[in-house]
């Protein structure tokens, strides 16, 4: 074994426990990346793999009733390369047992012409038997996450409203459809409140009147096609029957949640690594930095015997590399149980036939480059000015420090004790030292906050969407606009204290070559039961004559309040109205605007119609009033808000608690890491000055206070930096993570700042009390044995 390789392994069996921290950095870093997106790899891939399996369509569209003969004619549409029309059906589902609202969406399947889109996967049981069951069944197959949350078995069965008549649907088995990835209603994930159900394509026409005729079209495209040119062609074929407007993949609704929880993720995957590997390429530079200085006269001794430049920095390079490789490996292994970790929450929410956690090579060599390149550009510039000293040079000792008032210092009648003037002077003297630890810290602070900010964010929408915009307790949504008058049906429910009528409209906006699709509120005024509410929970009505529109969607449009915006109704009679935009609200839930329901039936040329109502229930009523609902023939669904927020709060609950445990514990790391590595390299510069202050009659106490008062000084200063950091980079975040179906509040609580403070100055506590240790173990005798 050459000199140098003794050297490497002496020198890492002397610094082992700095060695350990920077690899838990790296390994912090590492794992974070290869978890996150190796976990969104999977997820996408899952995707594709059931998208090619299941021939998932690309452009679907809705009509009430188009005749059969139809098919034909959109398959001539240019791009177009293959049609499947069937016959569906939303119902208010019963499940026997259970008093919460179920929306159930009812597809025909023909047995004798097996799908060519959209394909659903049998996952247990058997498909449905016409003819075979008895009078008033339907026989179905559900959604496997359906059947799962009401722990339903073929053989069972549930209710249904179909067409205002009650049916009996008996369950054979469960299935998995690449239509409905996703189960939820109102983009949050329920698996209780929302099935899917395949039936009898015969049946189900039968029930909905619709022998002959399809209400429901899918359609697949050639690579090669334009899809807005096909959009366009497919409304205009099928406007004149009552269908509303095509839309491609983007807008429904499984595939949506999907992409945009693939994005969100990826924001994640590739923002947090990057502070952990910053962390570690400035905890390598500083711990190489400081080695070689302490190593100032060993350098000078190689090069005087004969070792160029680049020996002396590859033998560096071979100190540093087992601190990063080790790092990289234990990376590589927690990233693969994290990230398994999170394929298996993804699993819940997101149904595959098959899905299956794997961490990609790519990901792996791409992390292996990051780790080599912050490893060798931190070793680098930290040995760059000392190898470029002559021998003679680099073996006489460094020129003492220049030591000055402090800052503080000079404040007019102010007296400091004479160890934190000691403390300021050393700080100031190394400014860039000072501040790359102070900023180490602060990183550290600042993940916590990203990581507990989730909790508050769900805390805020909560309050936000469920108590001060939806202040009813249950909203009714009719299967057509009705008279508004129906709200006196409404008060007669026993237990209804409260109505309030809506009217929601599907719309495009356009201004100019600008256009998007959104919602346009029709709100009551006064609005008391649904109201528009800013992200700064302050209520912004809709005003007397014109719209109100959040504030992302006027961004995207490029208006601004004053200017007019046509609004074309992508439902009914698909008016194109010149809307004046009178001002924006920052709501946090999709691309919608509002408008006083009066004012827009007046635009219409209505009378007073609402297609939906919100009702204030008296306590303990919820469940009548439910019931009640569902005998009422014209009710599309009902849907309960305590039920949805006890569904969104024991889901983010669980999930948030996983994340900010994860983030809190590679934070402490960094923490550690930092304190640690810059408590040990202070006490291995300056021994012989503690040393000296020992034989000089300076008390342990006061010789440890010497060298961690200087830590304890930058995690003071740390902690306000830190929460200004993590307020900064919280809105960074949730910048990339914004998307059209929602956008989170930036709301820290400040139990999160003092969360986060309290575990950075545990982590800097616990790195000090092993530094404390050293220092009572000083030896005096070898300190002071230094070459003058």
């Amino acid at each position: 074994m050459k000199a140098l390789d003794r050297k490497v392994l002496r020198d890492l069996r002397l610094l082992w426990s700095q060695a350990l921290t920077i690899a838990l950095v790296v390994a912090s870093g590492i794992g974070g990346f290869v978890a996150t997106l190796s976990a969104v790899e999977s997820l996408a891939q899952a995707r594709d793999d059931f998208y090619a399996a299941g021939r998932f369509a690309d452009v679907f569209a809705e009509v009430r009733r188009a005749p059969a003969a139809m098919e034909q004619r959109l398959a001539q549409v240019p791009g177009v390369i293959d049609v499947q029309t069937t016959v569906e059906a939303m119902a208010r589902v019963t499940v026997p047992g259970s008093i919460d609202p179920v929306m159930g969406q009812l597809i025909g399947l023909d047995a004798r012409h097996p799908q060519r889109l959209n394909r659903v996967q049998l996952h247990s049981g058997r498909w449905p038997e016409p003819g075979t069951h008895a009078a008033g069944e339907i026989e179905a197959v559900a959604t496997l996450s359906f059947a799962e949350a009401h722990r339903l078995r073929p053989g069972d069965s549930v209710s249904a409203l179909v067409n205002g008549k009650r049916r009996t649907l008996r369950i054979t088995g469960t299935a998995l459809s690449p239509e409905y990835i996703f189960g939820g209603i109102m983009g949050m994930p329920d698996m209780r409140a929302f099935g899917v159900f395949w039936t009898d394509k015969d049946e189900l026409a039968a029930a909905m009147d619709m022998r002959g005729a399809f209400n429901r079209v899918a359609l697949k495209l050639a690579p090669s096609a334009s899809e807005p040119q096909v959009l366009d062609e497919v409304t205009r074929k099928l406007a004149p029957l009552g269908g509303a407007p095509a839309h491609g993949r983007d807008e429904q609704q499984s595939n949506a949640m999907l992409d945009n929880e693939i994005r969100e993720q990826r924001v994640l995957g590739t923002v947090l690594p990057a502070i952990f590997l910053a962390v570690a390429g400035f905890l390598l530079h500083v711990v190489t930095a400081r080695l070689v200085a302490t190593q100032r006269e060993q350098v000078a001794a190689l090069k005087a015997l004969g070792y160029g430049n680049a020996t002396i920095a590859l033998h560096y390079l071979k100190l540093v590399a087992p601190m990063v490789l080790g790092g990289y490996l234990l990376g590589l292994l927690l990233g693969d149980w994290m990230g398994t970790m999170l394929t298996g929450l993804y699993a819940e929410f997101f149904r595959f036939p098959r899905f299956e956690h794997r961490v990609p090579p790519s990901l792996a060599w791409i992390g292996l480059g990051i780790v080599a390149v912050t490893a060798v550009a931190g070793t680098l510039t930290a040995i760059a000015a000392t190898v470029r000293l002559s021998p003679a040079e680099a073996m006489r000792p460094p020129a003492p420090g220049s030591y000055r008032r402090s800052l503080l210092e000079r404040v007019p009648r102010l007296r400091l004790a004479p160890a934190l003037r000691m403390i300021l002077r050393n700080m100031e003297r190394r400014p860039l030292r000072a501040a790359l630890t102070t900023g180490g810290i602060a990183a550290a602070v600042a993940i916590v906050i990203l990581g507990n900010f989730f909790r508050d964010a769900m805390d805020a929408i909560v309050d936000t969407q469920f108590n001060l915009s939806m202040r009813s307790d249950v909203i009714v949504w009719m299967t057509d606009p009705v008279r508004a008058a129906a709200a006196r049906e409404l008060a007669r429910l026993p237990g209804v204290l409260q109505v309030e009528p809506g009217r929601r409209l599907a719309v495009r906006f356009r201004h100019g070559h600008r256009t998007e699709k959104g919602l346009l509120d029709g709100q009551a005024a006064p609005a008391l039961l649904q109201r528009a509410i800013a992200m700064d929970r302050r209520e912004v009505p809709a005003p007397a004559d014109g719209l109100l529109m959040t504030d992302r969607l006027a961004d995207k449009l490029g208006l601004k309040p004053g200017d007019t915006v046509i609004v074309e109704l992508r439902e009914g009679r698909r008016e194109v109205l010149p809307m004046v935009l009178q001002g924006t609200v920052s709501d946090m839930m999709g691309l919608n605007a509002f408008i006083r329901r009066d004012t827009l039936n007046a635009m219409l040329g209505d009378s007073d119609l609402a297609n939906f109502f919100g009702l204030r229930v008296g306590t303990g009523a919820l469940p009548a009033v439910l019931e009640a609902t569902q005998a009422l023939p014209k009710v599309a669904g009902a849907f309960s808000k305590s039920t949805m927020v006890r569904n969104m709060q024991e889901i983010s609950a669980r999930n948030v608690r996983i994340m900010s445990s994860i983030l809190t514990a590679f934070a402490v790391v960094i923490a550690v890491g930092v304190v640690y590595n810059n408590a040990r390299i202070a006490l291995a510069e300056r021994g012989w000055e503690l040393a000296s202050l020992r034989v000089l009659g300076f008390t342990r106490g006061e010789v440890s206070l010497l060298l961690l008062g200087e830590l304890a000084l930058g995690i003071a200063v740390a902690l306000p930096l830190g929460m200004l950091l993590g307020w900064g980079l919280t809105h960074a975040v949730v910048g990339l993570m914004a998307s059209d179906q929602f956008k989170f509040p930036v709301e820290i609580q400040p139990r999160t700042d003092a969360f986060a403070a309290l575990c950075v100055v545990a982590a800097g506590v616990a790195s000090a009390m092993v530094v404390r240790r050293r220092i009572d173990r000083l030896d005096m005798v070898g300190a002071l044995k230094t070459r003058e």
